[in-house]
This record gives structure tokens, C-alpha cells and sequence, in this order.
């Protein structure tokens, strides 16, 4: 049960970083004009693409736009990706804990 409980957190931690650095670039960048703007951009989305994806996947169900199969593949998708970066991110915190 413990080993659940780290994979949901894992989970949480990656949407929840994805989330935030997803709408601190919203808030802070527009539409990327230039080279280094777009590999930015690029950059931005390894982290933010988790939440991301699954809103615009959630918008593009709700529109009937993509068949119920598509909608559960992208939101498996989001959450391994979710899951493989609070791993990353959960690894991180407990090197500069335990340090």
C-alpha cells in the first residue's frame, strides 16, 4: 500500500510543477517570435506538457472531438508523464534533503 500511495504522490508533485510553470508561462510569455523564443518555449513544455495535454485533450472531449479511446490514451499519457517527473522532482528534494 505504501508503494501506491509514493506512485499517486509522484503523480500529484508532476501535474502540480507541470501546472505551475504551465501558467507562470502563460502568464509571463506570449507566442514565441523569435529562435530562442521558440526553444523556450520548447523547453517549457517538457515540464508544463503534463497539463497541458490534459486540458486540452478535457477541451477537445468536451467539444466532441475525440472519441472517448483518445481521450483515456492522453490522459495516461499526462500521467506517466506526470508520474516520471515527480519522480524526477521527488528525487531532487530528498538529494538537497538528505544533504
Amino acid at each position: 500500500m505504501h508503494d501506491f500511495i509514493v506512485f499517486l504522490f509522484a503523480i500529484a508533485v508532476g501535474m502540480t510543477a507541470s501546472g505551475l510553470i504551465a501558467s507562470i508561462y502563460r502568464l509571463t510569455a506570449g507566442e514565441p517570435k523569435t529562435t530562442l523564443g521558440t526553444a523556450v518555449y520548447y523547453a517549457v513544455m517538457v515540464v508544463a506538457g503534463p497539463a497541458v495535454l490534459a486540458g486540452n485533450s478535457t477541451k477537445s472531449f468536451r467539444k466532441k472531438q475525440c472519441s472517448k479511446a483518445a481521450y483515456a490514451v492522453a490522459l495516461a499519457l499526462s500521467g506517466y508523464w506526470s508520474f516520471a517527473m515527480g519522480v524526477y522532482f521527488l528525487a531532487i528534494f530528498l538529494a538537497l534533503h538528505l544533504a
